[in-house]
């Protein structure tokens, strides 16, 4: 009988979390099954089919509502008070350094009570939740109350801007194991943790699956005008209005391109002005969320990817990109240098600067198709060697199968025992 795994995410299906999509389907692949649970839902954004799909087999804690919420918790208080009280305690403790206060935590607390019940039913062995953030403490809470055990995969730039906020040391100290996504990733956790902890952490790349890996990269179309294309969310740590000061920039020094920016969110109003303002809406476009065939067609048609970030993780994008043999122009920051070689599959620059940005988009518009297909082709030869979704999986895999073959006895899942609500004194009998 497979071994069933949760996975927790705040908000899933989402559609900048495609790549969770996907490692999922590759664990599963690997013999795992897996059970999807979120915190949340954003159904209403979602356009992917595939998204979609995932959408109807993910369970929605906050979907039992306030009354769920406290039946959940009533539960578990009653039938294990110890555990329940030892529980509450360490939510006081984690509270106390957030930037969420108390409220939140014993909603959190409130939540990881809704899952030690469905994890339970689902003979759930073993959490994995991504992002170290809230989803993390969820799932941390819940272990506390005696559920099962849990890893977590660090992404940043949050969970490193906010590692006391968060209390990001003390979940990888009482998780099983702990994934970072890039060398930069795993340094910064092995920078916070003590030493004890550092041989749990593990680097696992984000990867990209057979339909970017199965053909090769796709040929530059010729263009009357070049084009360029940022894809990823509206937000100011992915350098955006940054992209729109240099593109004016490339307009007045008479280069001739087009830039699409796919994706939306907070900033895109300030990007919407600023293109106004900058006279560019003959050469920009924003998009909107995209469905990933459309993110597909969107990189195919231009020259390069360019993703000016001031934080990050290490964008899957790249790794899209790259493996859609489309050089990218991005910036020296966290991960990315692992993944991109200048001047091989593309370019870097110092982060925040327009003047280098300029230069670089200069070169990805007005280098030869030749020399930018050759650029591709080793880009989508490092991700083929390093971030393959199938390879990456097998590493996950079998973290967890070596962390459930090892739980000790005593620290097995404890069943969760049933309460009738409705009576809430003894009955006497005579």
């Amino acid at each position: 009988m497979p071994q069933t795994i949760a996975y927790l995410i705040n908000q899933y299906p989402k559609v900048s979390h495609s790549f969770i999509r996907r490692e999922i389907a590759a664990v599963e692949a690997h013999g795992l099954q897996v059970e999807r649970f979120s915190i949340r839902s954003c159904s209403a954004e979602l356009i992917d089919p595939a998204d979609q799909q995932e959408l109807s087999r993910t369970r929605f804690v906050l979907g039992v509502g306030g009354i769920g919420l406290l039946t959940s918790l009533f539960r578990v208080a009653s039938t294990r008070p110890v555990r329940f009280l030892q529980t509450l305690g360490l939510t006081l403790t984690l509270s106390r350094a957030a930037e969420r206060g108390l409220l939140h935590h014993l909603a959190y607390l409130a939540e990881a009570c809704v899952l030690l019940g469905w994890f339970d039913q689902a003979n759930i062995a073993h959490v994995h939740a991504h992002f170290g953030t809230n989803s993390t403490t969820v799932a941390l809470l819940c272990n506390a109350l005696g559920g099962p055990p849990y890893s977590f995969t660090v992404h940043g730039p949050e969970e490193f801007d906010k590692v006391k906020a968060i209390s990001l040391v003390q979940k990888v100290a009482r998780a099983a194991f702990v994934v970072a996504i890039s060398n930069f990733g795993r340094s910064q956790l092995y920078r916070w943790c003590p030493l004890t902890d550092w041989s749990k952490i593990h680097l696992v790349h984000c990867g990209v699956d057979s339909e970017f890996l199965a053909s090769a990269p796709a040929p530059l179309a010729p263009a009357s005008e070049p084009s360029l294309v940022c894809v990823g969310r509206l937000c100011a740590e992915k350098g955006q209005l940054l992209l729109l000061e240099a593109a004016s920039q490339l307009m007045q020094q008479g280069v001739a391109f087009k830039l699409v920016l796919v994706g939306d969110g907070p900033l895109r109003g300030e990007l919407e002005i600023l293109i106004k303002h900058l006279a560019l809406h003959d050469r920009v476009k924003i998009t909107g969320w995209a469905s990933g065939t459309q993110v597909r067609q969107a990189i195919l048609a231009a020259r390069a990817l360019v993703l000016p970030s001031f934080a990050e993780g290490l964008p899957v994008v790249i790794m899209e990109a790259l493996a859609l043999g489309r050089p990218v122009i991005s910036t020296y920051v966290a991960g990315i240098p692992e993944l991109i070689e200048p001047e091989a599959c593309g370019w870097l620059v110092p982060p925040g600067s327009v003047e280098d940005l300029v230069i670089a988009m200069q070169k990805a518009l007005q280098t030869p198709v030749e020399k930018l297909e050759e650029m591709g082709n080793i880009g989508a030869e490092r991700v083929a060697s390093c971030h393959s979704a199938t390879i990456e999986a097998s590493k996950l895999a079998a973290l967890f199968r070596l962390n459930i073959e090892q739980l000790p006895q005593d620290q097995a899942v404890e069943p969760l025992k049933r309460v009738n609500l409705r009576q809430t004194t003894p009955v006497s009998h005579p």
